[in-house]
């Protein structure tokens, strides 16, 4: 009984030794599949999203609301961070401690700044045109306000930038001209009070303020007669044609059609931006902008626009293709999950699955090897008898033919494979049962078989 529990628990080591051997090697190539699968995998997108959004310059506040109440139907919250201007919102994206995480700006207002390596674009939005009202006799072009009083908007507004990239191209910012870094509503106030000629303006054709100046006595709008010439030196511009009347039939406002520039309204990020937030993101900037404007076309916006950044991978990946699968067909919560999950899966798939077929496999051949190899004794053992032994050396064979039988029978053998274990014990008396005949004097079953087909 003693040496039954010895054996017992021989076989339980052995046994565990081998799934050890076979299954320790799979774990860690499962385990560095898994490793290198989570290495790729983005982290949940963050549940709060902020937005930097200038107050006066282009309707970006209006926008930043309305992204705002579409990404909150999809569990993200959109902080507003006001700024003074384009500039200011492009300064909240750089550097380690940047405070937002995505911004509104006009194209050309980083334009001969140095451009930030870390911020990209997703896009551009819609046409902000350039508004010029001034007062006084008719004019075509802003070199005629040489020697005027002229408010440019506010130091960091992508405004002033604009007004002062095309004063400086026909030397109209040099003295006597007096520019006045004011805000909109006060600039607005002093040119209808005639304390201001003229006043720089960058906003939508759709803005309340701008109906109501065209229909002010007094003021004028500023029609650019050069103005392609103007487009193609600044390629981040825009030539439009503002009809007669399209802004109030009935008062026929404008009176004349108006040639406007206008450069574009553009959604920037940092390039850490997570890629589930970008697409969440041009979804709203879709249906956000993609309606039809006064300047605008249906469907035309939002569109692959670099300007001043170039466009993120998701961005081009977006305006090819449109959205991802999942995000079509699932709420944004449920499709971010499955897409890190979907990744989880390849390792699965390419090692786990194989190995789950390979252990098997490795075990049983483990177990049986070590019968396998005395297979080699008996083959050994066969040869020999080939070559006519003498006495002493088939007795010499029955010896190994024993040890073999009794080696054999003290190896540890699971009962699932203890056939195996049979099986050598027969071939074993197969060769042991030739040698004994050769002892014997009679002709074995090979040279008996041989002799009848002779006599035959």
């Amino acid at each position: 009984m003693l040496k039954t529990d010895t054996l017992k628990d021989q076989l339980r080591l052995t046994l565990r030794r081998d799934l050890w051997l076979v299954l320790g090697p799979s774990i860690l190539l499962a385990i560095a599949a898994f490793a290198v699968a989570f290495y790729f995998i983005k982290p949940a997108p963050p549940k709060t999203l902020v937005v930097a959004a200038a107050q006066d310059e282009g309707g970006f506040n209006y926008f930043a609301r309305r992204y705002r109440d579409i990404l909150a139907r999809h569990g993200v919250t959109l902080e507003i961070r006001p700024t003074q201007g384009s500039l200011t919102s492009l300064g909240m994206l750089t550097g380690d401690t940047a405070e937002a995480d995505v911004a509104f700006v006009q194209s050309g207002s980083a334009s001969g700044r140095p451009q930030a390596p870390n911020i990209v674009s997703l896009g551009g939005l819609t046409y902000i045109p350039l508004w010029v009202f001034y007062r006084g006799e008719p004019i075509e072009d802003v070199r005629e306000l040489r020697g005027k009083r002229v408010a440019v908007g506010s130091p960091e507004s992508g405004t002033r930038a604009l007004a002062l990239t095309l004063l400086k191209a026909n030397a109209a910012e040099q003295s006597p001209t007096e520019l006045l870094t004011l805000e909109r509503d006060e600039a607005l106030a002093r040119l209808k009070q005639g304390e201001l000629d003229a006043v720089f303006l960058v906003a939508s054709a759709e803005a309340p303020f701008v109906r109501k100046l065209i229909a002010e006595p007094g003021i004028r709008l500023l029609s650019f007669a050069r103005g392609e010439a103007y487009v193609r030196r600044f390629p981040y511009l825009s030539r439009h044609v503002l009809p007669r009347g399209v802004l109030n039939f009935e008062a026929d406002l404008p009176a004349r059609d108006v040639v406007l520039l206008a450069p574009t309204a553009s959604l920037v990020a940092r390039d850490s931006l997570h890629p589930a937030l970008a697409y969440l993101l041009l979804s709203a900037a879709s249906e956000v902008h993609g309606g039809a404007g006064i300047l605008d076309r249906s469907g035309e916006f939002p569109a692959a626009l670099e300007g001043d950044y170039p466009l993120s991978g998701e961005a081009r990946r977006y305006y090819k293709s449109g959205p991802p699968l999942l995000q079509r067909y699932l709420p944004f919560w449920a499709a971010n999950l499955v897409d890190r999950l979907w990744l989880m899966l390849v390792p699965i798939i390419a090692v786990v699955v194989p190995l789950g077929r390979a252990v098997p496999a490795l075990v049983q051949w483990r177990i049986r090897s070590r019968i396998v190899r005395w297979y080699a004794r008996l083959k050994e053992i066969e040869l020999q008898l080939e070559e006519n032994p003498g006495r002493k050396m088939l007795e010499d064979m029955l010896s190994r033919l024993d040890e073999a039988e009794r080696a054999v029978n003290r190896i540890p053998m699971p009962l699932a494979y203890a056939e195996n274990l049979y099986f050598f014990r027969e071939h074993i008396d197969v060769v042991r049962r030739r040698v004994t005949r050769r002892l014997s004097g009679a002709p074995d079953e090979s040279e008996a078989l041989t002799q009848r087909v002779v006599v035959s």
